[in-house]
């Protein structure tokens, strides 16, 4: 029995090392002196792709993440200046879309259209000025159903379209997730649940390295 107890105490010792070690998405990297630095501004679903992300462009850059979740837009425009930091940043991949369509108790956007596209538009005045070449990741597809706080896939096409206008008279790089996501419900989504499964995670991650590595390679080739 002691044996037995004994050995209970060390499979639970290694798995508690194990889960210790595992790489935690948001954690501020060293990196490898040299790559261009990338850093991805998304929303909460980039936790579940971040680690993804970061390993696919195979030291063509580090890639950072802030720790803290981007929230609605009228939060990032007053975060801004702490999420850049003093990175020096390469290229800045950045979401600004899931909070902003919930409808409130009273029915109502927790941010308005109109509010929304006006707050991206300081947000990008902004990340201009730090030199980083610029991409804007549309918002990924919302399931149907009752989901908490509530929101619908309509909502988030609307809030694309005025994000979409946005970056295009600010000129910059957009990358569709919602339309890369979309066709992949089942598959991909967890259900009732803005959030990804671990497949769905980690297409989208191998999406965002694509993705940046290509404007990587722009960026040299100019």
């Amino acid at each position: 029995m002691r044996t037995l107890l004994t050995l209970a105490l060390c499979a639970a010792g290694l798995a508690a090392q194990t889960a210790s070690r595992k790489p935690d998405p948001p954690a501020p990297i060293s990196g490898t002196p040299g790559p261009p630095r990338v850093v991805v501004m998304d929303d909460s679903i980039s936790t579940g792709y971040m680690l993804d992300a970061r390993a696919a462009p195979d030291g063509v850059a580090n890639v950072h993440r802030p720790k803290e979740n981007r929230g609605p837009g009228t939060h990032g425009g007053e975060m801004v200046e702490a999420w850049l930091g003093k990175g020096n940043w390469d290229v800045i991949h950045f979401n600004f879309g899931p909070h902003d369509p919930k409808k409130m108790f009273d029915g109502s956007h927790q941010v308005s259209p109109d509010d929304y596209e006006r707050n991206l538009g300081r947000i990008v005045f902004r990340l201009k000025q730090s030199g980083a070449r610029l991409i804007f990741a549309t918002t990924t597809p919302a399931p149907e159903g009752n989901v908490p706080p509530p929101r619908a896939q309509a909502g988030g096409a609307l809030y694309n379209g005025r994000a979409a206008k946005a970056m295009k008279a600010s000129g910059v790089a957009v990358n569709d997730l919602y339309s890369f996501a979309l066709p992949h419900p089942g598959e991909w989504r967890l259900p009732v649940d803005v959030h990804f499964k671990d497949a769905g995670s980690a297409a989208l991650g191998k999406e965002v390295a694509r993705v940046i590595t290509e404007q990587l390679k722009s960026v040299e080739a100019e």
